[in-house]
């Protein structure tokens, strides 16, 4: 099949492209390389997918509204798998435009050309981040979502929204995954996995947040990509006796899904900075530090729903897969 993968030169947009690849289907991918996080990994990342000659490689910004509109209207994808946004919690809190263009026009673009151009299913990252203010645990599709705590958060419910609103109007199957903490390798620098690895290598200290009292449902990136394969095959039909006064928030009348795509474990930070510790052969010095703005202490998913469907459970132990992501990183730098 012919697959568009937006975000390709990302942390988890590699990784897709890689396993659709070795699944012999057709893959462009595009990403606009900004200067978020060292440009150099994403170059690193698109030279690896080279060995592919499979898949096409195209510098383009979301919210290119003619770009993206010529793309689609020349390469007529069958799937759409859209992991490209501006990522970052706390980064929110500084750059809200760099959000609004990406996340939000980013994705409508995507929409309208998935609309203009009969794409059979797309599938686009959510982020567990939209529960916001939910203590209730573990995370249910079913709860509420509507009280996020950073806008990074709101521009991730808004993408469940608009493509709730075009899977209505257009019957376009639309597919929404809310990613729990994602590490291994080829990892984003700017996710804590990544950073403490670097400071303790390097002698400094590490700063913990909520004085290390956090968990979270950290989960490995084969885990993420195996479910992420396997339910952009699922294509969500259309439930008419769907209703929204008796319906679960992550179904509809219109062919519309929304899956937490996580571990289903959530784990001690301590503990997971233990396993990297013991991974490294280091102790790390740790600078503990007051809870930060846009943060949440737990994140913890509910993933029977995904679990019925793809048949697969994450299984990579967190001691594992930091050790995998350690290896990684000591001979990639």
């Amino acid at each position: 099949m012919k697959y568009l993968v937006t975000g390709a030169a990302g942390f988890i947009g590699f990784h897709v492209v890689q396993r659709l690849c070795e699944q012999g289907h057709d893959v462009i991918g595009i990403d606009n390389l900004n200067d978020y996080y060292d440009v150099n990994l994403k170059l690193a990342r698109l030279n690896e997918l080279k060995q592919y000659s499979s898949f096409t490689f195209i510098k383009l910004d979301l919210a290119d509204r003619e770009g993206i509109a010529t793309l689609f209207s020349q390469q007529k994808f069958e799937r759409v798998i859209h992991l490209a946004a501006q990522a970052g919690v706390r980064y929110s809190i500084d750059n809200p435009m760099a959000y609004a263009d990406s996340n939000l026009v980013g994705h409508l673009t995507i929409l309208e050309g998935c609309r203009h151009n009969d794409v059979e299913h797309l599938v686009y990252a959510s982020s567990s981040s939209v529960y916001g203010l939910n203590n209730k645990t573990p995370f249910s599709t079913s709860d509420s979502v509507d009280h996020p705590i950073s806008l990074y958060a709101a521009t991730k419910k808004s993408n469940e929204l608009i493509s709730h609103t075009y899977s209505h109007l257009y019957g376009i199957p639309t597919t929404g995954l809310r990613f729990f903490t994602v590490y291994g390798p080829w990892g984003r620098p700017d996710m804590a996995l990544f950073k403490f690895t670097k400071a303790i290598i390097n002698g400094e200290s590490i700063d913990v947040y909520n004085n290390g009292d956090m968990r979270r449902d950290f989960t490995y990136i084969d885990d993420i990509v195996e479910g992420i394969i396997r339910i952009q095959g699922t294509i969500p039909q259309k439930n008419n006796d769907w209703k929204v006064e008796s319906g679960s928030a992550a179904d509809s009348s219109a062919p519309y899904k929304i899956f937490n795509i996580g571990n289903g474990n959530p784990v001690k930070l301590l503990d997971f900075i233990q396993s990297l510790e013991d991974s490294l052969g280091i102790k790390a010095n740790k600078n503990l530090m007051p809870m930060q703005p846009g943060d949440v202490y737990q994140t913890y998913a509910d993933v029977d729903d995904l679990f019925s469907i793809t048949k697969h459970k994450p299984s990579m132990s967190v001691e594992k897969g930091v050790g995998q992501f350690v290896q990684w990183y000591r001979d990639f730098y």
